[in-house]
């Protein structure tokens, strides 16, 4: 007996046929794919690393060695690479063979006079003088950073401070009376 129309006997439904794609004019069809490129921000990971060959700018194929991971997991470091964000460059990214994600090293962040901001949902990657330059969201308890995000975004925009005097002036000029 069917759960769901109590009938006794199952009613078979014959396949439907295909319905064929005509392509009207002689243009070729364009498909759009879009990757979403996610790195995790890792506070264990001592190098930045990522098992994506195809990301790395530069790169340098020569064996570096291994890498030991949290769950004992050795790989192999095969060479590095630049990775390109934007107009930005970032350098030295290990690329680890079989490595099934991208890993922004914390350390190397502070190394290269980077601050790294940990709040509940929310990571920022900040300069000396607190610009944000990256920003993450907290999922499972993982700080993920999504490189189209920024590069969707204006690079003037990354790289610009509202300071407190111009905020003033401009919310002034502008009649903003209840900023503050």
């Amino acid at each position: 007996m069917c759960p769901l129309t109590r009938g006794a006997t199952p009613t078979i439904v014959p396949p439907r046929e295909p319905i064929p794609i005509i392509n009207s004019t002689d243009k070729p069809v364009v498909t759009l794919v879009v990757q979403i490129v996610l790195w995790y921000l890792d506070s264990g990971c001592s190098k930045h690393m990522t098992g994506d060959r195809s990301q790395l700018v530069n790169f340098v194929q020569k064996y570096l060695g291994t890498v030991k991971f949290g769950n004992d997991h050795v790989a192999k470091i095969m060479g590095y690479g630049d990775y390109q964000i934007g107009n930005v460059t970032v350098s030295r990214f290990y690329y680890v063979e079989g490595l099934g994600h991208n890993l922004f090293s914390v350390g190397r962040f502070y190394d290269s006079d980077l601050e790294v901001a940990f709040r509940q949902h929310t990571c920022f990657i900040r300069n000396l003088d607190g610009v944000d330059l990256l920003t993450g969201s907290r999922g499972n308890n993982l700080y993920t950073l999504s490189l189209q995000d920024m590069m969707a975004s204006s690079p003037i925009c990354l790289l610009s401070k509202a300071s407190k005097t111009k905020s003033w002036l401009w919310h002034r000029r502008l009649s903003h009376l209840n900023f503050g």
